[in-house]
């Protein structure tokens, strides 16, 4: 399963950081939204989240570190 990175359209402003960052390609600007392309090459690098301003890209489902003893 390729784990695509989620875009909340409402807080993007379009600022295209995570184009610039993202290794595969897989976000491209429409309508001045930042907009996930289908792609298998996605492989949640998370550099997309990192460097986004507003919080608009998140991962779709939750990371759970677990510490070992």
């Amino acid at each position: 399963m390729v784990v695509m990175p989620v875009v909340d359209q409402e807080k993007c402003n379009g600022c295209e950081l995570c184009i610039n960052v993202c290794p595969c390609r897989a976000l491209v600007l429409v309508k001045n939204v930042i907009t996930v392309i289908e792609t298998k090459d996605c492989g949640w690098c998370i550099q997309c989240e990192v460097i986004c301003p507003s919080g608009a890209i998140t991962c779709p489902y939750e990371i759970v570190i677990e510490e070992t003893h």
